[in-house]
């Protein structure tokens, strides 16, 4: 490289783009991390689903400006609505928004865009930054996004953070730890859920997350209900966490438990909130188990045909323990299916309350099968 960029210590401006979703920007955050305490004077922004934002920025909290407990990461967030502006392309409002989030990303004058997510839409975004230089992964997810790359980094690792951290490497030039990361943190989020844990007699409790992205990586709601049953024994209270769309899946889990477990649902900043008082998670490969494990709340993950060696538990010397159950039949996949992985299905009620339990006791990480 030439100019500023001969020395990557030089480096004061940085853009990260990862879009989303939930588990993914989570996945990205300890590289993010990274990138800050390689940089530590630099203004780093980060191009995001508005959705997602709340990972980096507490609500209310202005999107740019000095860093604070708010927003520790990032000195500023670019909200986009990829998904809002194709529906509403032909409006007046949405070229006026576009126009706007993209003249504030140009006008950071970033030197540097690292594209952290490998689609071709998160490239062109880097790319259409602005920055002289767009870092990417050399095979990235879809293989045409590395067109809009300037440096391509060779990924390492078996696990999704570690080649993301990786990428980051590339742009700092030298080796890079796994940091933990911050989560913002929303004082008025925080009130709440004291509020409605405490109007509930709720003391400590345990997380239960029945939902999914999609069937295949779900465990029946019933199961989770029954699970909830057997924590009460421990003298420890259910919270059934729970998304758009997974009311029913609630619904069904609460219902099974006969009293014992109580459904939820909030915003990021509150499941944030929420986390960060819980005993234990249970869940599958979603979002909020992603966000437990960061949070360093031992976790019980309930794996089925995504692969736990990638999209699992992060597991280091300082990480919070974790049981992963997989049943060894489960085939190893990313395709959308709607139906039940009958492998997943052999998981019994009892292997995760007695994982729940070993972890509760303090048992060491490790993987099992169900």
């Amino acid at each position: 490289m030439s100019g500023k960029l001969e020395g990557a210590s030089n480096i004061e401006r940085l853009l990260i783009v990862r879009l989303s979703a939930m588990g993914d920007v989570i996945h990205t955050l300890p590289a993010a991390q990274a990138l800050r305490d390689a940089f530590p004077q630099a203004t780093i922004g980060w191009v995001i689903e508005e959705r997602w934002a709340e990972l980096l920025c507490a609500p209310g909290t202005p999107l740019r400006g000095p860093r604070s407990a708010q927003r520790p990461l990032v000195d500023w967030v670019h909200p986009v609505s990829l998904t809002g502006w194709r529906k509403s392309l032909f409006t007046v409002s949405t070229p006026q928004q576009i126009a706007k989030v993209w003249n504030d990303v140009r006008a950071a004058h970033y030197e540097v865009a690292v594209d952290l997510q490998g689609a071709i839409r998160s490239a062109v975004l880097a790319r259409w930054s602005g920055a002289r230089v767009v870092y990417g992964a050399a095979e990235p997810r879809e293989s045409p996004a590395s067109l809009w790359y300037t440096r391509r980094a060779i990924t390492r690792g078996a696990h999704v953070i570690e080649q993301n951290l990786s990428v980051a490497a590339a742009v700092a030039q030298k080796k890079l730890n796994v940091p933990r990361v911050k989560f913002p943190h929303d004082e008025e989020a925080e009130r709440r859920i004291g509020r409605r844990l405490a109007d509930a007699g709720v003391g400590e409790f345990a997380i239960l997350n029945s939902g999914a992205g999609w069937g295949a990586k779900r465990w029946p709601a019933e199961r989770y209900g029954r699970v909830a049953r057997a924590l009460a024994d421990n003298g420890l209270r259910a919270i059934l966490n729970y998304g758009p769309g997974e009311e029913d899946l609630a619904h069904e889990a609460e219902a099974a438990s006969e009293g014992t477990a109580k459904a939820m649902k909030g915003s990021i900043s509150e499941l944030i909130a929420l986390t960060r008082r819980a005993k234990l998670f249970i869940g599958g490969d979603t979002g909020p188990m992603h966000l437990a494990a960061a949070l360093q709340v031992p976790v019980v993950a309930i794996f089925g045909p995504t692969d736990p060696a990638r999209n699992g538990p992060y597991r280091t010397s300082n990480a919070t323990r974790s049981m992963v159950l997989r049943n060894p039949a489960s085939p190893t996949t990313h395709a959308r299916n709607p139906r039940p992985d009958e492998a997943m299905l052999e998981i019994s009620v009892d292997s995760v309350v007695n994982a729940a339990r070993s972890l509760l006791a303090g048992g060491a990480t490790e993987r099992a099968h169900g």
